[in-house]
């Protein structure tokens, strides 16, 4: 049975309209720290200031860096402003994502894992372009829906994740991936705060330099040795085509299969086939 509480005088709340009753909205305005316009101008203040320390350490933390360091500036940031002890960020791509840069060794294997597996909640929210908040990789619902990078991620030492996609509501060019070491909800404070470092990441792939505005003899730009990497995966992928006289995606997954059997990533494993250290033969 429910009880109500009772205030200082004995008395169930609600049950003296006070005197603000006459003011107009009854036994809800009774205090003046009901008023919901007072509370709604508190948590605008809240989100300005929390938008301001956001901005004044992506400052910070992108002050004087090259273009291919913003990337890694950026996951160190977020490490800085949300409960999370790592941070990645990878493009979306045809396949497989591909890795832009991470924190940490440890953010840099976990985005790995998900590569290979093709499954976990990074490549799901760039599947469906919107957030995807894993926060407990250890038992229940997370554990269902994604088992085998579960498994993986916490014996790695990771046991929630948050991804936040990369673009707008038309177009997902990537995901914001985020790694906490225990369980952990994670609340509205701190999705907006992650959704302000994926918006200035956004902005600051779509202003890279592409190779035709580098001019001649000028610098290459810096995410071509990414695309080196995702050609290198799609040139076994197509070697294993013509080992195993099978389609495009039988040779991705098995090329993944590999790689996870053997606990290595699917670009390693890719590397291997295109320097003819691994073969694919028919069982």
């Amino acid at each position: 049975m429910f009880v109500r509480p009772r205030d200082d005088r004995g008395d169930a709340p609600g049950d003296d309209p006070g005197p603000y009753a006459g003011l107009g909205g009854g036994p809800a305005f009774g205090r003046p720290g009901d008023d919901p316009r007072l509370q709604g101008r508190d948590a605008e203040r809240e989100q300005a200031a929390d938008r301001a320390r956001a901005s004044d350490l992506i400052t910070e933390g992108v002050r004087g860096a090259e273009p291919s360091e913003i990337p890694g500036r950026l996951c160190a940031v977020a490490v800085k402003l949300l409960p999370v002890t790592g941070a990645s960020v990878s493009l979306r791509s045809n396949g497989m994502p591909v890795q832009l840069s991470s924190s940490s060794d440890r953010a840099a294997r976990l985005s790995d894992i998900q590569a290979t597996l093709g499954d976990g909640p990074c490549v799901y929210a760039a599947q469906i372009g919107a957030p995807v908040l894993a926060a407990d990789l250890t038992a229940g619902r997370d554990v269902e829906r994604w088992p085998a990078f579960a498994h993986e991620a916490t014996a790695a030492g990771v046991q929630a994740v948050y991804s936040i996609p990369l673009g707008n509501d038309a177009v997902c060019v990537g995901t914001l991936d985020l790694y906490r070491d225990t369980p952990g909800e994670f609340g509205q404070r701190e999705l907006r705060t992650a959704q302000l470092v994926a918006s200035v990441m956004t902005v600051a792939l779509m202003a890279l330099p592409r190779g035709e505005e580098n001019g001649p003899g000028g610098d290459e730009p810096w995410l071509s040795g990414l695309a080196t990497d995702h050609d290198e995966v799609y040139q076994a992928v197509g070697m294993i085509m013509v080992q195993l006289g099978i389609g495009a995606d039988e040779a991705l997954a098995r090329l993944r299969a590999h790689a996870f059997a053997h606990n290595r990533t699917a670009l390693e494993v890719a590397r291997d086939v295109v320097s003819h250290r691994k073969r694919f033969d028919r069982d």
